[in-house]
């Protein structure tokens, strides 16, 4: 089981009651990006409760975006009065920005109504029955030949992610193409690459059958995907949280990575996903490496997503019980006494 940081922190209050704690769930073999690495995941869970039912929901807070842990813990314990005042998901909107924070509360709430009124989420969402959904399969950046080794090893998972890194990509690509020839491989450069080495990259990628590039270039410099032949469909995510970013990235991008810590819940979640599909982008499905209750709103979302990418469970040590069910590639539906 997860080793908790502290024990729940409890406000109590007429109507429902929130409490909210941090957990730390360790990687297996430790998880390696272009910003760095990590050995666990530090998750934070909110929990809501009223009478004999109780949702939750939970976060990753990102320091890329500028969250902590407990900055996080603090701006969900802020709500509990509301909370206790019987807060909707709207109202939620209005008093948090999209981010971790939003997420776990927003998940709680929608898991609660769900308990509360006999019906999963799909169906609150207008979902019909939920389908099993092919998810990627991340290979941590590393040496050409580590890369290799893994991916040869996830031969159960028909499509691969690669994190990337800029320098030695060209050899990373190629090793892990000769090791997994039959895989499906997409590819996420977390805005490691520069503009002056952008073509190259992705005739690189182009030539070893990539499917997607994810954010290549950095949020702030990526104007120059404007200028240049998307010869992989190219897929935003630190350029891409909520609706409001919509537009500008839809001028330079062919796909957009929804990820619940981004958009603030579930609720922004599927209104990203249709506005989404609307611009003609299309859409994958992302989360940060956390637990199987991070994991069961956003497979709401994959749902008809060109790609998901929800495999974070299968990289700790240990995961939630129950959790997501996770065969030959595929995730299956939460069970109610998860999630929704």
């Amino acid at each position: 089981m997860a080793r908790p940081d502290s024990g729940p922190l409890k406000q109590q209050a007429p109507g429902l009651s929130l409490s909210v704690a941090t957990e730390r769930w360790p990687i297996v073999g430790g998880f390696t990006i272009s910003r760095g690495a990590k050995q666990e995941a530090v998750v934070v869970v909110a929990t809501i409760t009223g009478g004999e039912h109780t949702g939750r929901g939970e976060c990753v807070p990102y320091e890329r975006y500028g969250e902590t842990v407990a900055d996080t813990v603090s701006a969900i314990e802020a709500c509990a009065p509301r909370i206790a005042g019987g807060l909707t998901r709207a109202e939620l909107a209005s008093r948090l920005p999209a981010g971790a924070a939003r997420n776990a509360l927003d998940c709680a709430l929608w898991d609660l109504e769900a308990k509360r009124s006999g019906r999963s989420a799909a169906e609150l969402a207008g979902l019909g029955a939920l389908a099993p959904v092919l998810t990627a399969f991340t290979i941590s950046l590393g040496a050409p030949e580590t890369m290799a080794v893994q991916a040869r090893q996830a031969n159960a998972h028909a499509l691969l992610k690669l994190k990337l890194g800029g320098d030695g990509d060209e050899e990373r690509l190629a090793a892990v193409r000769a090791a997994a020839p039959d895989a499906r491989l997409i590819v996420d450069a977390n805005e490691a690459w520069r503009p002056e080495t952008l073509e190259g990259l992705v005739a690189c990628a182009a030539a070893a059958g990539v499917e997607l590039i994810e954010q290549p270039l950095a949020a702030h410099a990526d104007d120059v995907l404007r200028d240049i032949e998307h010869r992989v469909p190219i897929c935003a995510d630190e350029s891409i949280h909520d609706r409001a970013s919509l537009e500008r990235v839809a001028a330079l991008y062919d796909a957009v990575n929804i990820k619940l810590d981004k958009t603030g819940g579930l609720t922004e979640a599927l209104a990203v996903a249709s506005s989404a599909r609307a611009l003609g982008l299309k859409i994958m499905v992302g989360s940060m490496v956390a637990t199987s209750l991070s994991m069961a709103p956003a497979f709401l979302v994959a749902q008809g997503a060109d790609f998901a990418d929800l495999d974070g469970p299968l990289l700790l040590a240990r995961d939630r019980v129950p959790g997501l069910t996770y065969e030959g590639g595929l995730v299956f539906p939460p069970a109610p006494e998860l999630w929704g």
